[in-house]
């Protein structure tokens, strides 16, 4: 197979997703996990397969980020498989080094952005999320399917591992005596300031600057706004200053989401913490601080 469509930006368009789903090398990727909360505030996920075999983006798959793309004997959900199984598992739904990926989820495209970025991890650049995914997918009375579409096994995932783009609690201990080095937490502001605690320990790690990753996603479209306010907003953080930045939030997740939005506005030393705070405030040794 010959590859006839290559990706230059991390996002694409309802529109051209459209025009293009059918298309030979592409792979289309459902995302989503289903979250359920608790009386207590905490909460957990499910694999979203049964609501993709609801409706779907023509020709697309549904990947399971809770089993099929995350360590299954690590102590914490939704960590990172080792890269030669991630790359294994995807090659074998058919993602390869002559297919384009498009991510997409049916929430605030944090999920897709967790995929993409673990492609990048992997060294694999030909992927993008669906901007507006799901939402705008239906909003604007797009094609939808039923049909339990698969794709055949690709023949090559070659992995040119980036280690520096997903770092572990040690990096992020060492990082918060760096200056140059910028911690953002990616949750809601109450989480950060510790009034709302989800996790084993209330507050941030010390020295984090907070940008909640839903606020750079426009309410109307569900799509990532406009370079110019994602830079606007990051401002205060001090994000577009430091040498290197580093985002987390409870499991990865949104802080996948605010890393698409750092390299969307040219930001490209970006790193995401892979445990976020459901490691770091497991561990008693790991510092805290609340307002």
């Amino acid at each position: 197979m010959n590859m006839t469509i290559t990706l230059d930006h991390p996002l694409v368009a309802t529109d051209w997703l459209a025009e293009h789903c059918r298309s030979e090398d592409i792979r289309i990727l459902d995302c989503s996990l289903v979250m359920k909360q608790s009386e207590d505030g905490s909460y957990g996920f499910s694999s979203g397969r049964d609501i993709w075999k609801e409706g779907h983006i023509p020709n697309s798959i549904y990947v399971d980020l809770g089993e099929e793309l995350s360590d299954q004997n690590h102590e914490f959900s939704l960590m990172m498989p080792a890269v030669e199984d991630f790359a294994e598992t995807l090659r074998q739904k058919g993602i390869g080094d002559d297919t384009c990926v498009i991510c997409y989820d049916r929430t605030n495209q944090a999920w897709a952005a967790r995929v993409w970025w673990m492609l990048r991890v992997c060294g694999f650049d030909n992927a993008a999320v669906l901007n507006g995914g799901w939402k705008k997918w239906t909003a604007e009375g797009k094609e939808i399917s039923t049909e339990e579409s698969s794709y055949p096994p690709a023949q090559h995932f070659s992995v040119n591992h980036r280690p520096a783009l997903m770092v572990d609690k040690h990096e992020v201990k060492t990082a918060c005596d760096e200056p140059e080095t910028l911690l953002l937490h990616s949750l809601p502001l109450p989480i950060f300031t510790g009034e709302v605690n989800p996790y084993k320990r209330a507050g941030r790690i010390p020295g984090s600057k907070n940008l909640y990753c839903e606020t750079l996603i426009d309410p109307q479209s569900n799509c990532y706004a406009e370079t110019e306010i994602i830079a606007e907003k990051f401002g205060p953080s001090g994000s577009l200053k430091k040498n290197r930045v580093i985002t987390y939030c409870g499991g990865g997740i949104a802080a996948s989401s605010n890393a698409l939005a750092l390299t969307l506005i040219g930001v490209d030393n970006v790193a995401v913490y892979d445990g976020s705070l459901t490691e770091w405030t497991a561990d008693p040794d790991m510092p805290m601080e609340t307002d």
